[in-house]
């Protein structure tokens, strides 16, 4: 643990339930695992129970599950994760993501066809040749307990043989929660698809 975690680290703990998100700072570091002074009061987090763990460090963007072994106060013991990855290439991991979605301006609406994801954004299809200076809003409907609403502002936008145009955007006005369940989203299913290779 002592080369992916050390004193003075920011990390962020996700429970099962996104709104009782918290972060902290590793405190101490030992064979077993961590403990870590949290910023806000441990609402939500229970002994024993898998959360997800989020921290940048100097290798990358870490990301494991593990569990809380000992909570007292703010202060919480974590678990020696069993595996651990770092996300290099992008800020955020980017999945095959195909939906079906609407994006609205006023009384303007757009039908698009996701094509993937992250928390920073998404690559959409369109047969609407979209305006690129406007701001749209998007609700994304990750499962039947998660969805994201949020702004989509687009970046690129390029037209096919087909008259297909396809587009990149990036997500604005995000919340704290919404961005924590994006990347969450992603890093699980991400995770997923490896698993299966």
């Amino acid at each position: 643990m002592r080369e992916l975690v050390k004193n003075e680290q920011i990390v962020t703990i996700v429970p099962q339930d996104f709104k009782n998100t918290n972060k902290g700072t590793v405190t101490s570091v030992s064979q077993e695992g961590f403990k870590m002074k949290l910023q806000y009061k441990p609402e939500g987090l229970m002994i024993n129970h898998i959360c997800d763990f989020y921290s940048l460090t100097d290798n990358g963007y870490l990301y494991f599950e593990s569990y809380i072994q000992a909570l007292e106060n703010n202060v919480i013991s974590i678990a020696n994760p069993v595996k651990h990855r770092f996300l290099q290439r992008r800020k955020f991991t980017r999945i095959k993501f195909i939906e079906n979605l609407v994006l609205r301006s006023g009384d303007i609406s757009h039908d698009i066809r996701t094509l993937d994801i992250s928390a920073g954004g998404m690559k959409i299809q369109s047969k609407d040749n979209i305006d690129i200076e406007k701001e749209y809003d998007v609700s994304v409907k990750l499962s039947d307990e998660q969805e994201v609403n949020c702004k989509y502002q687009l970046i690129r936008v390029e037209k096919g043989d087909n008259g297909i145009y396809t587009i990149s955007g990036r997500f604005t006005h995000l919340t704290n929660i919404d961005k924590m369940t994006l990347v969450q989203f992603c890093m699980k299913k991400d995770m997923e698809s490896m698993n299966k290779k």
